[in-house]
């Protein structure tokens, strides 16, 4: 840090000024080297540009602990830099009056650019502080007690008549009192607004207790959102008060759209208490242990009974028989188009004729394979048979009907194996379309195994969309599956199939959504 000598015509010095700056250490290379314009200070090597960073900032501090305060009667150092508030008239014009260029106590202020390169320290006056983009003041000077001070006046008078100069900051003009500190406008604040869900809660919502209702639901989602550990029970039970406050503001209003937010919360409270239930293991409203089922998760039911919905809409012949086949072959082919079959696989479903079927099929174009039916049914699993259903492959955009991935594919195939094949179904030879209710009655079904939504029993025209059978045949296959233990307190009215799974074949059953857990 070096100091100007002192003027003979003016006592006043040069204010100190010193820079720390970070560079590359060479090409090729992350290190970095950090250097000081003090004299004393020798270069510094570092092997990343963070930790020279780091100790550029360590170096400039250290500097502003050991640096003496700041000195009343320094000119300002930025001058000798040519900056903005120290450049001269260049019009010809006599320069204006500007008591704005310096004045105020002399401060240390830091100057740093945008990328953190460099440091650089200078003392100047507090008013070419603030000029001086992106300075911030460090220390200050302490102004000299009042009776050391000589009148304005007089000190001008004193020093001309003494054939001296008054001191004068850096613009050589007389040294102004100082500055106040300019007052900041009030900044205008909107009154705060409550909201719920990123919607205004309107200020004149009646009824009051409707209104109150929401802000503190606004408030405790807001809580929930920040904790650390989520609890999907308290989640729940959130998005169920929010359902019903919004139902009610919708009524209230006549507004669709908070109606249609009203059904999601619902839908988003059942899932949370699902969650919850799964998680904690336990169902709702039998206390029961939990379920360990064979698909564990919401999401794998979904695709449980997508799979099931589209072999309904796209089986190219009828019968429960052919129904049963291309669900199989459609769980063994749905990834890619293509699987590999051995005539176990086929044998195992109770078909009346499997290879008369399988002729149909190929001959209709929806399965195709090498070979003839006959040897695809005596395949053995060391020479299993590769086929293809043209219409599972995936398209020009690269997917086919089905959104799950090759991962959940054979855990859909092994679920419906698991019940095609039970021991009991098999000992009791049940029929195709007894084994085809079977896979369509564990898809809905509700947490405790109870059949249809609620446990209130299935419709029996959606029934007959899903299994190919007619009133009289439906009761042979119920009774069919009470006697291999799968249904018990089964009932069949003109309308409705109602019963409950056993607890045996519980951890196959795919729960409905929106059930509670």
């Amino acid at each position: 840090m070096t100091q100007a000598t002192v003027n003979t015509m003016d006592e006043r010095v040069s204010g100190r000024r010193w820079t720390v700056r970070l560079d590359a250490a060479g090409r090729g290379s992350t290190a970095v080297r950090v250097s000081c314009s003090r004299p004393a200070c020798t270069g510094q090597r570092h092997p990343s540009a963070a930790a020279g960073r780091a100790a550029a900032v360590a170096h400039l501090k250290a500097h502003l602990r050991a640096a003496p305060a700041p000195r009343a009667g320094a000119y300002c150092a930025c001058r000798a830099e040519d900056c903005h508030t120290h450049l001269p008239d260049s019009s010809g014009r006599h320069g204006r009056a500007e008591p704005w260029r310096c004045g105020g106590p002399v401060v240390l202020a830091v100057v740093t650019d945008r990328e953190s390169r460099w440091w650089q320290v200078m003392e100047c006056c507090s008013r070419c502080a603030a000029a001086t983009p992106g300075a911030k003041t460090v220390a200050a000077s302490q102004a000299p007690p009042a009776a050391d001070r000589p009148a304005a006046g007089a000190a001008v008078d004193a020093g001309t008549s003494a054939g001296g100069m008054v001191p004068q900051f850096s613009d050589q003009r007389a040294a102004a009192g100082p500055v106040p500190a300019p007052r900041s406008a009030p900044a205008r604040r909107r009154p705060s607004q409550a909201k719920i869900a990123q919607r205004v809660i309107p200020h004149d919502l009646r009824p009051t207790v409707l209104r109150d209702e929401l802000i503190e639901l606004g408030d405790l989602f807001r809580v929930y959102q920040q904790s650390d550990q989520p609890d999907l029970a308290v989640l729940a039970g959130l998005q169920e008060r929010k359902a019903r406050a919004f139902t009610t503001w919708a009524d209230v209003t006549s507004d669709g759209a908070l109606r249609w937010e009203a059904r999601r919360a619902e839908q988003a409270a059942a899932t949370a208490r699902l969650q919850h239930q799964q998680r904690t293991g336990g169902i709702a409203g039998n206390g029961g242990p939990a379920v360990d089922r064979l698909l564990s998760v919401a999401g794998q039911w979904e695709h449980a009974r997508s799979v099931l919905a589209y072999v309904a809409d796209h089986t190219p012949l009828p019968g429960p028989d052919a129904r049963l086949l291309v669900l199989m072959l459609t769980l063994r082919t749905a990834h890619t188009g293509t699987g590999n079959l051995v005539g176990q696989d086929l044998t195992a479903l109770g078909l009346t004729d499997p290879q008369e079927l399988i002729e149909k099929l190929t001959g209709c174009g929806w399965l195709s394979f090498p070979g003839t039916a006959g040897e695809l049914l005596a395949s053995r699993p060391e020479n299993a048979t590769p086929v293809t259903v043209p219409s599972l492959a995936p398209g020009d955009e690269g997917t086919g009907p089905f959104t799950f991935g090759k991962k959940m594919r054979p855990k859909l195939s092994g679920w419906a194996q698991k019940i095609i094949s039970d021991k009991k179904l098999r000992k009791a030879k049940a029929t195709s379309g007894t084994r085809l209710l079977a896979l369509t009655l564990a898809t809905q079904t509700n947490a405790s195994g109870s059949l249809g939504p609620g446990g209130h029993g299935i419709a029996l025209n959606a029934l007959a969309a899903r299994v190919p059978a007619g009133p009289g045949e439906l009761k042979e296959l119920v009774d069919q599956l009470t006697a291999a233990d799968w249904l018990t307190h089964a009932t069949l009215t003109d309308t409705h199939l109602t019963g409950q799974f056993s607890e045996r074949v519980l951890p196959l059953t795919c729960p409905l959504p929106g059930e509670p857990q």
